[in-house]
């Protein structure tokens, strides 16, 4: 098979597209908050207020920015990933947390000087308004879901408990919404700061109310998905075969997922997000999953003919994210679900190297079909099994060259579990693999 080198990739361009436009949105936002913290209607009372009023702009838009990046819009997700998305919306919630903390603790001191009280004895005083109390309520649940996203305490908790949690998101905003209308100051200085603050509010909403809702249920009334077959995999791994109407206009891509609901299996609330384990043909659809929480446990129970509510396609985990015309695909455990599919996809033309980590043989899900595809296609499919220690660390960055000794020359794709994924990842920046040759699937999701 000849090796095939691509010109600079067009995703990689839009990519870089979409950064500039979303770090250009930010400072132009940034830079107006700014003047219209300068012209305030009303002067502030004392210093701590306006700390205040400054924290209380700059939480109001971070609400709005969370927004965007959970709005799943495809402009964004083709172009930047979800992973990163997700990565941004986690530390815009921080920064949501803390300024939701910082500006009512502020405005209470700032309020308790001007009263001559206690900061605690002004408490109860603001929280008599109830636009004040509604502020208050949001910044409680705003603690409850920055606790449920802490690493501790995420990993104690079943996906489909975390993502029933952050629905709370939008009781926040609701009630962020309904305190700026009633306390907020500066930006009702003219007309053209109320038209521009809530003109922003607008777009966020609509962009939420478009990506999450009204893409989705056109989507789902065009297509019609219903499970076709159930193929059990192993003793704890189940296929699930779907068909549909029109899926040829699906535009979903190898490596790439979708959320799943099926109808009656799980409760509408609940969400699993799941890679297609098949390139899409245009006919069918197909899911992988192993049973860990109780909807993927369950999938093997799934009655032939159940309607099915799919949000997608998502992520940017594709063969046109190449930046070169060879390929490293590393797989761990039932992260081999999206490798598979991109081993099928016939755009992923040239040299492939295929690394397969699993703890046994038998573990090894897929794996017939891995091979198959791999003679097909002239890879070189490398098993690795046994347990990680001396002697046996084939991500370790000497371990790693000794198995793929051109890595550098090659886009390297890394779907497994978390540990894995991220020695990987650091293997490959401590052998200076250019970051737009780096592509790790992690299956982290803006709520």
């Amino acid at each position: 098979m000849i090796a095939v080198t691509q010109p600079p990739s067009r995703t990689a361009s839009t990519a870089r597209t979409a950064h500039v436009v979303l770090w250009a949105f930010l400072a132009a936002n940034l830079v107006i908050i700014a003047l219209m913290l300068a012209t305030p209607v009303r002067p502030a009372y004392n210093a701590f207020v306006a700390v205040g009023r400054i924290l209380g702009m700059h939480l109001a838009f971070a609400m709005a920015l969370q927004l965007l990046l959970i709005a799943r819009l495809p402009f964004l997700d083709r172009r930047v990933g979800m992973d990163k998305l997700t990565t941004w919306h986690r530390w815009t919630g921080f920064t949501i947390f803390w300024l939701a903390l910082l500006h009512p603790t502020f405005v209470l001191l700032g309020y308790a000087k001007l009263d001559k009280i206690s900061f605690f004895a002004q408490i109860p005083n603001l929280a008599r308004q109830l636009p004040v109390l509604l502020g208050m309520t949001a910044v409680v649940l705003i603690v409850i879901v920055a606790a449920t996203s802490v690493r501790i305490a995420r990993k104690r908790l079943s996906y489909e408990i975390w993502h029933a949690l952050h629905l709370v998101v939008y009781v926040i905003v609701t009630l962020g919404i309904v305190h700026q209308i009633y306390e907020g100051s500066a930006f009702k200085s003219n007309v053209f700061t109320q038209v521009y603050w809530w003109g922003l509010w607008a777009f966020a909403i609509l962009a939420l109310l478009i990506g999450r809702f009204l893409l989705p249920l056109l989507r789902n009334a065009r297509h019609q998905l219903r499970v076709a077959a159930v193929v059990p995999e192993s003793d704890d791994t189940v296929s699930v075969y779907l068909t549909g109407q029109h899926l040829e206009r699906l535009d979903a891509r190898a490596g790439q997922f979708f959320l799943w609901r099926f109808l009656g299996h799980n409760p509408w609330w609940q969400v699993n997000p799941w890679s297609l384990s098949a390139a899409p043909d245009g006919r069918s659809l197909r899911l992988t999953a192993k049973g860990i929480g109780t909807t993927s446990a369950g999938l093997r129970n799934l009655a032939i003919g159940t309607r099915v509510f799919a949000e997608g396609p998502y992520g940017a985990f594709t063969a046109a994210q190449r930046a070169t015309g060879k390929t490293l695909l590393i797989a761990g455990g039932i992260g081999v679900t999206p490798i598979r599919a991109l081993l099928e996809d016939d755009r992923l033309a040239g040299d492939i190297v295929v690394l397969y980590r699993t703890r046994t043989q038998r573990d090894a899900v897929l794996l017939g079909e891995m091979q198959n595809l791999a003679a097909v296609r002239g890879a070189r499919l490398h098993l690795l099994t046994g347990r990680t220690g001396p002697g046996n660390e084939p991500f370790s960055p000497e371990g790693l060259v000794a198995l793929v000794p051109d890595v550098t020359e090659r886009d390297v794709f890394v779907c497994g579990p978390a540990a894995m994924t991220d020695a990987v990842l650091r293997t490959l920046r401590t052998l200076k693999v250019p970051a737009r040759q780096r592509h790790a699937e992690t299956f982290r999701l803006a709520s």
